[in-house]
């Protein structure tokens, strides 16, 4: 493949930044500052550092892209376990919680909270910010509304699209860009003109409004550094918008849905195909391609300094490849819990870890920093060497999809509302639907399954087929049961509302339909979400319950209702209702782990956030051995157990449907030691050693010596040995282990032997020494303190050493030194010379006596 260079712009007024890359709601939020004035605060949105969120600590820390370095954190009250999203510019930063749909202003240059307001919780609403204006897009009911970004009070009137619009992402020059997929355009939306200090002068107006793509195609966007990109997944084509003329470049038949970054700060504008990893590079007419190491799916490929960047997000590992599809790096994030955040800031790709400490920040040249969120003014150190990729695995077997399951046509005014069921992709993901009849054929997205065909003839019968196309072809045809236009059509029913209730279920409520002469026998509801149509059930009353599971929890939805007379003929559709977040219940928390602890009768233990399954977890329910507790955080200590046992325990989340599945595991209280006697001997004439075994219980532990009844001396918890003592002693020991939960003790006794010593003469010339060698009271050849004399062989027990007179006996083969032995004679305590003693140490040495 050949892919031109990369370049990129840097977005210097701000621009949309991704979930993860959050910047401070922080006084309102409950933040902490670390070494910050407010100048320093009102430059925390440079494209030099960046925000990085830590869900499982409910936190942020900035940091600093030069030096990889945390040098500011916040902790947000009550964020923990949330997801956030963000959006900033030079002057202000606009903060929306997913978990609890708040959003609250922020003001840089003096990080307080100007305003806060609410729209509905989860997935289908999203913020812009670009300079001074700020939008909250409501992709499901298809309302765009600008707002002062400090105020967050309405800013002129809002703008309405059909429902389940996406997008909503500004691009270089300040153009808001929106996709309509159900009309197949995109809408630039130039913002009002705001002057905080004088109100507002104008309202946002639609600038442009551009076809891209047939209605009803699977659509995404990225946005470019003037204009937009729109990728039509079931057409297969990129259409790029800069200047007054759209540009479409053919692209290979993908093998499943494409996506795009958020943004495309190059001219080459990366497709990726994330379920086989292939990645298609558009620079102008030109399409390259290539294939990213591994299995699995994978996240839309972010282009920055020359090279794409690809996130794994189950192997915790983000692919670099360069501009010709050769990857050059694989960074890792090890125990990353999932998600992977990339996230182009100036000359920075910032890359978090929500779930763990970890982050990357990888500068233009391809230089990686290693980022410790929960560390304070830590440089980050070089990456460790990355693995090498896993070895491509072969793919499986696959085929042509099945036949739509159910395809249903319902007859209108000159109209046919025409829904099914999804088809099986037999292993590749399904592109797109082609619906055909009445000598025509329409393309439908994969995320569609329904389409409004107007145009028939009242009073003619007309029966329509569906097939799936995945990259092995079509599929079978569904055949539709026949239906004939009339006129004879009911109203839809004047307003619908929705409720999402605690057990999972949704109610649909809607009052009875005008059927204009006829009676109305059934209502056919469609789901509307954020880019797409669907059709979810029928009814026979007023009323419909969707069972639990069968929307996605924390998702948004609306619903329109179609009446259905005994003709069989369908109403139009109805305004759409209020949008609902379908909720239960929370899952079990994940990973539950019993931690060390040093401490009596206490249990620890982490966990990582369990599902909020729509509605934001409050707290954790804590069960252990009789005792409960509820916490707000990830961790949790209990005490109050018994030493050394185990203790089951149990850990539920709770929202506001109740609590929810258990996570389990058994954690061990510390128990005192124990000790196990090994051998005790002496270690030559001046030492013992002492050998045992500890079992410490869980309990950092600590063992100590005494001897003698002596003071307790340190020693390691397997034995060690004890030095400085005499020869001819018996030493009683006493080795003590002790933890926080209690000690044990073990004891025995060593007698070191004695050392003795031989009188002799080897030259006994003259006969000099017939008379015995004399021993003194004091350690000198004083006359008047001559104690007692000895005959050559005699032996007796020395204690120890001094010096005193020098003695010569070289000349009788003994020797010549100031060297005396210490032993109790006959007459008390005596001094005998070492000039003619022999130690019966084996080596004559008198060192291994100590000194007297």
């Amino acid at each position: 493949m050949s892919v031109t260079r990369l370049g990129r712009f840097s977005r210097s007024r701000g621009g949309l930044v991704t979930l993860g890359i959050v910047i401070a709601l922080t006084v309102a939020l409950g933040a902490t500052v670390f070494g910050l004035g407010a100048k320093d605060h009102a430059l925390a949105s440079s494209n030099a550092s960046a925000w990085l969120y830590s869900s499982n600590r409910g936190e942020i820390a900035r940091v600093n892209g030069e030096t990889g370095r945390v040098d500011t954190r916040f902790k947000v009250v009550d964020a923990q376990g949330h997801v956030i999203e963000v959006s900033q510019s030079d002057r202000y930063l606009v903060l929306r919680d997913l978990t609890t749909g708040k959003v609250s202003s922020l003001d840089l240059a003096t990080l307080q909270i100007a305003a806060t307001t609410q729209t509905t919780a989860g997935l289908g609403v999203t913020l812009a910010l670009d300079r001074d204006a700020a939008f909250v897009i409501d992709a499901v009911q298809g309302v765009v509304r600008q707002l002062d970004p400090i105020a967050l009070t309405p800013v002129g009137q809002p703008l309405r699209f059909p429902p389940g619009v996406a997008g909503g992402k500004f691009d270089g020059t300040g153009t808001l860009w929106v996709l309509v997929a159900s009309e197949g355009t995109v809408v630039g939306i130039r913002p009002a003109s705001v002057h905080p200090s004088q109100g507002t002068t104008s309202t946002p107006v639609t600038a442009r409004t551009i076809p891209v793509a047939q209605p009803d195609h699977d659509l995404t966007m990225s946005t470019l550094a003037d204009g937009v990109a729109v990728l039509d997944s079931t057409a297969t084509t990129l259409t790029v918008v800069q200047g007054d003329k759209p540009r479409t470049v053919p692209l290979p038949q993908l093998s499943g849905n494409g996506s795009l970054p958020t943004q495309s700060s190059t001219t080459a504008i990366p497709v990726t195909v994330p379920d086989d990893r292939h990645v298609y590079v558009v620079n102008g007419t030109h399409v390259g391609d290539f294939t990213v190491p591994g299995t699995g799916k994978l996240d839309p490929a972010v282009p920055f300094g020359g090279r794409f960047y690809v996130a794994d997000q189950a192997a915790g590992t983000v692919y670099a490849l360069d501009a010709d599809g050769k990857l050059v790096d694989t960074i890792v994030i090890p125990n990353a819990g999932g998600k992977l955040e990339l996230e182009v800031r100036g000359e920075h790709l910032f890359i978090n870890a929500p779930n763990s400490s970890g982050a990357r920040v990888v500068d233009d040249k391809g230089r990686v920093k290693v980022v410790d969120k929960y560390a304070n003014n830590i440089l980050g150190g070089d990456p460790p060497p990355n693995p090498p990729p896993p070895p491509p695995q072969k793919p499986p077997t696959v085929g042509p999809p099945s036949a739509p399951t159910k395809v249903v046509a319902t007859a209108g005014n000159a109209a046919v509302h025409l829904t099914w069921g999804p088809a099986n992709p037999n292993g590749a993901a399904i592109t797109k639907y082609v619906v055909e009849g009445d000598g025509q054929a329409h393309e439908v997205g994969a995320n569609q399954r329904a389409l409004d065909i107007a145009g028939l003839t009242n009073g003619q019968q007309y029966v329509f087929t569906v097939y799936a196309v995945n990259a092995k072809g079509p599929g079978p045809k569904k055949a539709s049961n026949p239906v004939v236009p009339s006129s004879a059509v009911p109203d839809p029913p004047a307003t619908v509302t929705a409720t999402a209730n605690p057990d999972g279920t949704v109610t649909i409520t809607y009052p009875a339909a005008n059927g204009q002469g006829h009676p109305v026998v059934r209502y056919d509801i469609t789901q509307v979400s954020a880019g797409a149509q669907a059709p979810l059930t029928s009814a026979t009353g007023t009323t419909a319950k969707i069972p639990a599971g069968q929307l996605t929890y924390g998702t948004q939805y609306a619903f329109i209702v179609a009446a259905v007379n005994n003709l069989g003929t369908a109403s139009k559709p109805s305004p759409v209702s209020n949008t609902v977040v379908p909720f239960t219940v929370p899952g079990a928390p994940r990973n539950l782990t019993p931690v060390p602890i040093d401490a009596k009768g206490t249990i620890a233990l982490n966990w990582q956030p369990a599902a909020n399954n729509g509605r934001p977890v409050t707290g954790y329910q804590i069960a252990a051995g009789g005792t409960t507790q509820t916490v707000t955080g990830t961790s949790a200590q209990l005490a109050g157990f018994p030493d050394n046992s185990p203790v089951n325990v149990t850990v539920k989340a709770v929202n506001a449907a109740g609590a929810g599945a258990p996570a389990t595991t058994v954690a061990r209280t510390i128990g005192p030691p124990t000790l196990t006697g090994g051998t005790a001997a002496a270690n030559g004439l001046n030492a013992i050693s002492v050998s045992f075994t500890t079992n410490n219980n869980g309990g950092a532990t600590t063992c100590t010596i005494s001897v003698n009844g002596g003071g307790a001396n340190g020693i390691g918890c397997n034995g060690g040995t004890v030095g400085g003592l005499w020869p001819g002693t018996t030493y009683n020991f006493a080795v003590t282990a002790t933890n926080k939960a209690g000690s044990a003790r073990y004891s025995g006794s060593v007698a070191i032997r004695a050392v003795n010593a031989t009188v002799i003469c080897p030259s006994n010339n003259g006969g000099y020494c017939n008379t015995g060698i004399w021993a003194y009271h004091i350690a000198n050849q004083t006359y008047s303190q001559a104690a007692e004399a000895f005959p050559v062989g005699h032996v007796f027990q020395v204690q120890c050493h001094t010096t005193g007179g020098n003695v010569n006996a070289a000349p009788y083969g003994g020797k010549n030194n100031n060297i005396w032995l210490r032993f109790t004679g006959s007459k008390g305590t005596e001094y005998f010379p070492d000039a003619w003693a022999r130690l019966d140490d084996g080596r004559d040495n008198v060192n291994v006596l100590p000194a007297c």
